[in-house]
């Protein structure tokens, strides 16, 4: 144990699995190195006691993450853009995200991976980035701007899969795939995840065989499920192997259809799907050029459509507690390990355990209020 050991002391500490009560993570440099009892601290360890009936958990993971901060990764596919998003979304207890670069033009798309591997080593909060498409359908393009939506050509695999930093998930509609596209980004590494697709159940199923796992932000933009028409709603709940993106704000999807998908056999995210808005100070921001405006918790185009959300993953727990009946416990891991195990990071984040990274959200239980929050160790205001 170095001099530089700390130790963080909560009345509540979930760590990932159980509930500690009056007990402490030690934290040595960017790793955890245990949970023990308060009475068990070591003597001359420094101690941050956080507030009575304040809960410690596995900081949150944001896997859908599209601005923050009033700026918009798509506008801006730079460094300095990801930076501000960061900031913004750690202030609601998100400690680590992927970018998400939404459909655009191919220099663009450039750019914004080139931007996640000049900041990766800098900002640890980064853990990769999210391209949703260009590699959608057509018919279900939700505020995803039609005119770059195209099929993967054998030539994108090598861009996909080229050796880079971090984690690289890919949204994409397997009815559009050439044969094998899919088995060849699950073999190099590359999360794959279903969105913006009209696949029919058997489609989602083949998709499933050769190594898709996620969905993203299920219900939407995506066929319903019907009764001789099952669709990727139904192979995603029964896949015992998939992990599926809920947005959990109200808007989105209806409570009653949410807590029907949490009795499924796959594993839920909680995404926030978030937008400029969220941590900034401007309520309305330009989305290919249309402006979007944020009124009654709703980010809308002018015809009244869904264009991104105004959420943060603090508000999308107290929703799952709130709206859909979810035990705290459960939605924290809805908010960390499921997303960290999907990313293929569940080694190393989404716990509170020795030899985890030190991410970790103290917060107050009854409207989950964030307190602070701590990266790799550092805490918020370090």
């Amino acid at each position: 144990m170095s001099k530089t050991a700390q130790a963080v002391v909560a009345d509540h500490i979930f760590d990932g699995t159980a509930v500690h009560r009056k007990a402490a993570v030690l934290i040595d440099g960017e790793e955890i190195i245990g949970v023990v009892p308060r009475t068990e601290l070591p003597r001359a360890m420094p101690v941050r006691a956080l507030p009575a009936g304040a809960w410690l958990a596995p900081g949150f993971i944001d896997v859908q993450v599209n601005g923050g901060g009033d700026v918009l990764f798509n506008d801006s596919p730079a460094p300095e853009a990801i930076s501000t998003i960061v900031a913004a979304h750690r202030k609601f207890g998100t400690t680590s995200l992927l970018p998400t670069f939404i459909t655009d033009a191919p220099e663009k798309m450039r750019a914004a991976i080139e931007a996640v591997q000049a900041v990766i080593d800098e900002e640890p909060s980064v853990l990769g980035i999210h391209l949703e498409g260009p590699f959608i359908s057509p018919e279900r393009p939700g505020a995803h701007d039609a005119q770059f939506i195209r099929q993967a050509e054998h030539a994108d695999i090598a861009m996909l899969t080229a050796p880079r930093k971090g984690v690289t998930l890919v949204t994409l509609a397997p009815e559009q795939m050439l044969k094998g596209f899919i088995a060849q980004l699950a073999t190099a590494g590359v999360r794959v995840s279903l969105g913006h697709s009209i696949a029919t159940y058997e489609q989602t199923r083949a998709a499933m065989a050769e190594g898709l796992t996620g969905f993203t932000h299920l219900f939407n933009a995506m066929p319903p499920l019907l009764s001789r028409q099952p669709g990727p709603i139904a192979a995603a709940l029964e896949g015992a192997d998939s992990f599926y993106g809920l947005i959990v704000d109200g808007e989105h999807v209806d409570p009653a259809t949410l807590r029907v998908a949490l009795r499924g056999a796959g594993r839920p995210m909680l995404v926030t799907d978030a937008m400029p808005p969220v941590g900034g100070s401007r309520l309305a921001f330009q989305l290919y050029g249309e402006q979007i405006t944020v009124a009654g918790g709703r980010c809308t185009r002018k015809d009244g459509t869904l264009a991104g959300a105004f959420l943060t993953m603090a508000k999308a727990v107290h929703n799952c507690v709130r709206l859909l009946g979810v035990r705290l416990e459960e939605a924290l891991r809805f908010a960390s390990k499921n997303p960290a195990d999907f990313i293929g990071l569940g080694d190393r984040l989404g716990q509170l355990a020795p030899g985890y990274r030190a991410d970790m959200v103290a917060f107050d239980p009854g409207k989950i209020e964030v307190i602070e929050t701590w990266v790799a160790g550092r805490a918020s205001g370090a």
